[in-house]
């Protein structure tokens, strides 16, 4: 998948870095002022749960006055937001961010705003461990994209990558329906996805089941426990140069937000079900596996890197050849 940015010249990114870095060093406001609108953007998964509720709760009702939640449906689209300036302030792959951060794109991120949503769906019993799925097909939603690269990567150091078909779809669900269907043995799925994988195979009597988690899996390779931040709130310059002083009560007010949703899933879903498009019951069950968190950036840092570092074991260049340096964590 290619990656098209604009290319400023020296003299532009030096005068944007320094405005920048001004701005994040002036003293802090008492009070941050309200921008006239908060434009909040998300994917179809567990993270914007958290911010529709943040929304319809009146929650950023201090931050703006006028506050929105939209849904990007694939990372393509996420990409064309950031880059032509239509999405400014939105939930984002982590390594997406790191990619474009060590590129040259002014985006930085936020917070972490799940620990890991990422399973392997088949039917109950047919799949222990990930040397089980050697030889089966397997569906792989959004090929190219941060799914993909912890599965390519965990398979790689499994011994297996090679012995493994991986069936490239466009999405999550399509991944869940060609599981319906018979075509494949398994699916990579996120939240809610696997839940709606799990549903719908209850009502044509197959019992589908989260066989492999990821995140577990990761726990047992990586150093860092099963923890995987896959994707984070991150911010652009262009929001930062007039909102940098929102950043603490928006991460605040996310953090309460979250531990609403915990604590009420039913309210939450439907809360989120216009946004996200999805039926609220789904997002519902979605809640407890999808290891909603809001974690300030620079305490997730170690967790950031020990994935963005399994990653690029294959391909430096998917994290943009590096790992990202302080600059990239906001809080």
């Amino acid at each position: 998948m290619s990656l098209i940015l604009r290319n400023p010249s020296r003299r532009t990114v030096l005068a944007g870095a320094g405005a920048l870095a001004a701005t994040l060093a002036a003293p802090r406001l008492l009070r941050a002022a309200p921008l006239a609108r908060l434009a909040l953007f998300g994917p179809p998964a567990g993270p914007s749960i958290t911010l529709a509720h943040a929304v319809a709760s009146g929650a950023l009702k201090d931050l703006s006055a006028e506050v929105s939640l939209t849904v990007w449906r694939s990372p393509d689209e996420l990409r064309a937001g950031l880059t032509s300036g239509t999405i400014d302030l939105s939930v984002v792959p982590v390594q997406v961010a790191a990619n474009l951060y060590n590129r040259g794109m002014g985006l930085r991120l936020v917070n972490t705003m799940t620990d890991g949503l990422l399973f392997i769906v088949a039917e109950s019993g047919t799949v222990a461990d990930l040397a089980a799925l050697e030889g089966m097909r397997l569906a792989v939603p959004f090929v190219n994209d941060t799914p993909d690269f912890v599965l390519r990567a965990l398979l790689a150091r499994q011994g297996i990558a090679d012995k493994v078909q991986l069936v490239p779809v466009g999405s999550p669900i399509e991944a869940a329906q060609m599981l319906l269907a018979g075509q494949i043995e398994a699916a990579l799925l996120s939240e809610p996805a696997s839940s709606v994988a799990i549903m719908r195979g209850r009502t044509v009597g197959k019992a589908f089941a989260r066989v492999i988690d990821l995140q577990a899996e990761w726990g047992r390779q990586g150093d860092v426990g099963p923890v995987l931040p896959q994707a984070g709130l991150a911010a652009t310059d262009a929001f930062l140069a007039g909102g940098v002083e929102l950043l603490e009560p928006l991460q605040a007010a996310l953090v309460r937000a979250k531990d609403e949703v915990l604590a009420d899933p039913v309210q939450a879903a439907t809360e989120a079900s216009g946004p996200l498009d999805m039926p609220a019951p789904i997002l519902a069950l979605s809640v407890p596996h999808s290891r909603l968190a809001v974690r300030p950036a620079g305490e997730a840092r170690p967790a950031v890197e020990a994935i963005l570092s399994l990653m690029a074991e294959t391909d430096a260049a998917i994290i943009g050849g590096k790992l990202p340096d302080a600059g990239f964590y906001l809080l």
